[in-house]
């Protein structure tokens, strides 16, 4: 089964900022749901791990990552990720962001991603994925954001000259992804939405 996404998110930052994160894979991956990198092969290639929670069970999918293009002066990114869990279950992505001044302190991300799904998932159909997806890129969006604009936070006290902040923030990072959490959510919308209707 295959799903086109295509999204905009606002980015509490500028552009410097957020080409930061954007261009850092590593960093990159910590503002996805449960994933991580666990292996840099090469500046290009990553292998990577993502955990789902299922209640009080948990699925692993490990994969890897291969950075087809990075663009600075676009400040574009292409990259394409394949994964599998053992229950036999694969997926692949090829997703294209790019970033776009708004101006000095924000920023849009445009992500286009070609999402290829096989196994047991495949059987969701194209619907409830493109749902799991927005909620997922939504969590993905947010903390992408935050880090974008703790960075920018970091460095305007330097660029102004004034005294550096005693504490340095948490570092941010995606809460781990829960299906169960996911499927309740789905409901209470698809019945939210069935009552707004009949209103």
């Amino acid at each position: 089964m295959e799903v086109t996404i295509d999204k905009q998110y606002p980015v509490a930052a500028g552009l410097d900022a957020a080409w930061q994160v954007l261009a850092n894979i590593n960093e990159l991956a910590t503002c996805m749901p449960g994933a991580q990198i666990t292996e840099e092969i090469d500046p290009t290639h990553y292998k990577g791990s993502v955990r789902v929670k299922v209640g009080p069970a948990v699925a692993a999918f490990a994969g890897t990552i291969e950075v087809l293009a990075m663009d600075p002066q676009a400040h574009t990114l292409r990259l394409l990720g394949k994964g599998a869990d053992k229950g036999g279950s694969s997926a692949s992505m090829e997703l294209t962001a790019s970033l776009v001044a708004v101006d000095a302190g924000s920023s849009t991300l445009t992500g286009k991603a070609e999402v290829i799904v096989n196994g047991k998932f495949a059987q969701f159909g194209g619907r409830m994925m493109t749902s799991v997806s927005d909620m997922i890129l939504a969590q993905f969006a947010e903390v992408f954001s935050q880090k974008a604009q703790a960075l920018q936070g970091a460095a305007a006290p330097a660029a102004e000259g004034a005294a550096p902040v005693a504490a340095p923030a948490p570092p941010v990072v995606a809460r781990e992804f829960n299906a169960l959490g996911l499927v309740w959510a789905l409901i209470r919308n698809f019945f939210a939405g069935l009552f707004g209707r009949r209103s």
